[in-house]
């Protein structure tokens, strides 16, 4: 909605008719739960009949369905991934038509479990995909919206148009948001939020924190404002030097690098699994925050904790009543919400996405260098350098070879943590990926084998810690992606370019790299892109010169099913 320049505020699920009442429409999201589930979010029924327009979105399709008469059936195994959408209604040029001016079969984006068999009485169908006969529903009378698919994405082309038909010709709304106009209250919250209190930040360097950093800066002034960024020693090639440079650039005087690397990979050296790995670096970090603030004095009262959180994080972490946890964010460990519960903390982008974040921060005037960088996870490398406890070798399956690898994924809105998948040769469509997901219920992740210095049968999974050759090895591989991807301007095309070491390979060589070019506009979801051949084969083969690495794959997945990182 705020991407159409209209404001838009998120509500608990349960929030009473009655405080909607002034509402101009009011929007039912998706979300992995099933309408027949114990404790699933549901709505006051009274929100269907206030006479205000209401679009319902995969679950919230289902759930007023559910709650008008129709019928939910429970999905086994559900539906993730691009699906070709059939208009149905007979006038779709009305002004109370969700598909005004939309013409023809629509590429559109599934992601759900259950879904609605039989709409309820007085709805007609509105549209159907081959695999759901109620792909769209309407009661235009009473001004009643449901769809299956998510319009909000942009995998689904027609997804703003629809939502634009919704909010403006049905809800009647007017152009009223603009993120880059916020700056002046933002500047007045952090000055009120801070109530005279000096601002620390521990920065990272990427878009957001610098941004939020930026902002305190200018509301309160350098002299009011301190960051310090730590190097945990799981950065990328070159990262530091960067990161200094760009804060001398914006004026912050009060600035500082922490090396803290002989505190952080002794402390990784046991863990295994991507949550173990998440809190371990989060209780680092706050172990180092915590002396950081003692020995500069920055405990006592005249102090407050500033951080980069965007809206995304919060939702992901389930920072919302019934939100499903997609992904553990670091900023949202034991020790640092003691810090939120103690009321010592000002995150001034909690409300905006990536996309907003980049149009405040153009104009605050930060460097275009800093803000069209890829983002890169809090946790760094950590995250990119899988870890294994145990000897394994591929499974054969019908579609290829199942590895012995895990990765986070996102399914029917829920986080996931399943195999991978490993192909022969490149699928013909981004639609044939998600269709190998779909159909291989242990699998939330395709990827291609590009080289290798064995076949996938004879290559296996090997113990694997987070070493400092490890992580050595994929800093390696990570500045070799993206010198290449810079000199040929594939970076520019792409909007984040992971590189992922696994635990897979031979005895000599038991590493490989995932190479996981990605598009997105929020990161909310993100769809592959397929990098031109001679750089892949180029790339592929300077890879697999590197000491350690046996073979280089492709991830062809998009998000959903799978995540954009892979733990």
């Amino acid at each position: 909605m705020r991407d159409l320049g209209v404001f838009a505020e998120v509500a608990p699920s349960e929030t009473p008719a009655s405080q909607l009442a002034s509402a101009k429409g009011v929007i039912i999201s998706g979300g992995p739960a099933s309408v027949y589930d114990p404790g699933s979010p549901h709505i006051d029924p009274r929100l269907l009949r206030l006479g205000a327009p209401v679009l319902g979105i995969c679950y919230g399709q289902q759930l007023m369905a559910h709650l008008l008469g129709g019928q939910v059936e429970k999905g086994e195994r559900g539906e993730y991934g691009f699906a070709q959408l059939d208009l149905r209604a007979r006038d779709l040029q009305a002004e109370d038509s969700l598909f005004r001016g939309i013409a023809g079969p629509q590429q559109v984006w599934m992601s759900h479990r259950d879904l609605v068999a039989a709409p309820p009485p007085g709805f007609q169908v509105v549209a159907s995909t081959p695999t759901c006969r109620v792909a769209a529903m309407s009661a235009p009378d009473r001004r009643l919206y449901g769809v299956q698919f998510h319009p909000e994405v942009v995998h689904t082309p027609s997804g703003r148009e629809i939502l634009s038909n919704f909010v403006f010709g049905i809800c009647g709304c007017v152009r009223d948001w603009n993120p880059a106009g916020q700056i002046e209250s933002l500047e007045a919250q952090i000055r009120e939020t801070a109530a005279g209190r000096n601002v620390f930040f521990f920065v990272s360097g990427g878009v957001d924190s610098t941004v939020a950093f930026t902002l305190c800066l200018k509301s309160l002034g350098s002299q009011r404002v301190h960051g310090a960024y730590v190097d945990t020693g799981l950065m990328r090639q070159g990262e530091t030097d960067f990161v200094r440079a760009n804060f001398a650039a914006l004026g912050a005087s009060g600035f500082q690098v922490v090396d803290a690397a002989p505190q952080f990979l002794p402390a990784l050296e046991q863990a295994i699994e991507p949550e173990h790995k998440r809190r371990v670096i989060g209780e680092e970090f706050v172990r180092v925050q915590q002396r950081i603030l003692e020995t500069e004095h920055f405990l006592d009262g005249n102090w407050i904790l500033g951080q980069g959180t965007i809206y995304p994080d919060t939702i992901e972490s389930g920072g919302t009543a019934k939100a499903d946890l997609i992904k553990t964010h670091h900023n949202r460990v034991a020790g640092i919400q003691k810090i939120i519960d103690e009321g010592r903390l000002i995150e001034p982008l909690s409300s905006f996405y990536k996309d907003e974040v980049r149009a405040l921060g153009r104009q605050l005037g930060i460097s275009s260098a800093l803000l069209d960088r890829h983002p890169f996870p809090g946790p760094g490398l950590a995250i990119r350098c899988l870890c294994g406890a145990v000897e394994a070798p591929p499974v054969k399956s019908k579609d290829g070879w199942e590895l012995p690898i895990r990765s986070v994924g996102v399914q029917g809105d829920s986080r996931t943590y399943r195999a991978v998948l490993a192909i022969d040769d490149f699928p013909s469509s981004m639609e044939e990926a998600a269709l190998l997901v779909n159909r291989n219920e242990g699998v939330n992740r395709v990827v291609v084998a590009v080289r290798a210095a064995a076949r996938i049968s004879e290559m296996r999974a090997h113990p694997a810690r987070l070493t400092r050759q490890r992580l050595a090895r994929l800093r390696h591989a990570d500045a070799v992606v993206r010198r290449l991807s810079h000199d040929s301007g594939f970076d520019s095309q792409v909007w984040q370019f992971p590189v992922v070491l696994i635990p897979f390979g031979t005895a000599d060589c038991p590493d490989s790299v995932v190479l996981r070019p990605i598009d997105s506009v929020d990161g909310m979801t993100a769809s592959v892109v397929r990098a031109p051949e001679e750089l892949l084969q180029r790339t592929a083969a300077e890879l697999c010169r590197l000491e350690g690495v046996a073979g280089v794959f492709y991830d062809v997945t998009n998000k959903p099913p799978a995540t954009i990182e892979w733990e």
